[in-house]
């Protein structure tokens, strides 16, 4: 388990206090400088802090700070071993900052234990969104999907504020995980539509997604994680008429690169057999029959 927080002053000494009951244990972090690369520099320090030795399906306590001033007490319950049980996931996309209905509800079900982990698709990155939102992250693992909200200064919020797995130079964009009996694979539908930010991005994200869906269609791989789920902002379909990518006959994220049709996500994920794709970005829910090339595929 991995904690992250920030403070605005320098703090050394990144540490979390944790235990079954009482936080006995101690493990110490890291600490860097973030300026987001906007006209006020806004700088403040995020610190790091990796919990080991948990024992599976275990409740913890814990509170972070410097060692001296702590935070809060929280708890969570680490993730359970093996493949052979049903994840209980709350996934979401856009969840505002202004009247975010929403939020007391996760609130009150996350204190509940209903769920074991929090799958968000775009939402806000500032410190008020981070502050709200404390109470659910701050208790369940909450796994999160970049979307056209972050994107301020190269994402340098994202990529800095939070942290999924993956190595360093993925850029924490897109990376995969195991839950249950779930391969779990977050990716950057942004990619596509930022391209001042560098082009090189999108065959480089696509590469490794290839890569990660063709380890997880081995038939090993598949017998023990049967359910391959994606998840990534913008949807390759969906009935709004709003002029979004996910509007028109040839979407972006669907079939690539107009004209020349590289890298496109569809044919990939119908390839390697991605059981449910799960997207943001519509504010609106809308669920789709399995489908393949803008037709309804019956498939077994």
């Amino acid at each position: 388990m991995l904690v992250t927080w920030s403070t605005m002053n320098v703090t050394q000494n990144a540490t979390c206090l944790y235990g079954i009951q009482t936080t006995n244990m101690i493990a110490k972090g890291y600490t860097r400088k973030f300026v987001d690369g906007g006209p006020q520099q806004h700088t403040q320090f995020i610190h790091r802090v990796t919990l080991i030795n948990l024992k599976p399906g275990t409740r913890y306590v814990y509170s972070c700070g410097n060692g001296v001033l702590m935070s809060e007490q929280l708890t969570f319950v680490s993730m359970k071993d093996g493949s052979d049980w049903s994840p209980r996931i709350a996934l979401f996309g856009d969840l505002g900052f202004v009247n975010p209905q929403s939020v007391p509800r996760l609130i009150n079900e996350t204190k509940k234990g209903m769920y074991d982990a929090i799958f968000h698709q775009n939402g806000h990155i500032g410190d008020e969104f981070l502050n709200l939102v404390q109470p659910i992250a701050g208790q369940v693992p909450y796994m999160t999907c970049p979307g056209n909200h972050e994107n301020a200064y190269n994402f340098s919020n994202y990529k800095n504020r939070f942290t999924m797995p993956g190595d360093e130079d993925m850029d924490k964009m897109f990376y995969s995980f195991n839950i249950g009996p779930a391969h779990i694979i977050s990716i950057s539908t942004e990619y596509y539509f930022y391209l001042y930010y560098g082009i090189l991005q999108v065959p480089k994200q696509y590469e490794w997604l290839e890569n990660d869906l063709k380890e997880a269609a081995k038939p090993e791989n598949r017998a023990k994680r049967p359910w391959i789920i994606t998840m990534g902002h913008r949807p390759m379909y969906c009935s709004n008429n709003d002029n979004d990518d996910c509007t028109h006959h040839e979407s972006l994220i669907r079939v690539g690169v107009p004209y020349l049709h590289f890298f496109g996500l569809e044919k990939l994920f119908h390839q390697y057999g991605v059981d449910v794709m799960v997207w943001a970005h519509e504010h609106s829910y809308e669920r789709l029959w399995p489908v393949y090339d803008r037709k309804v595929s019956y498939e077994e």
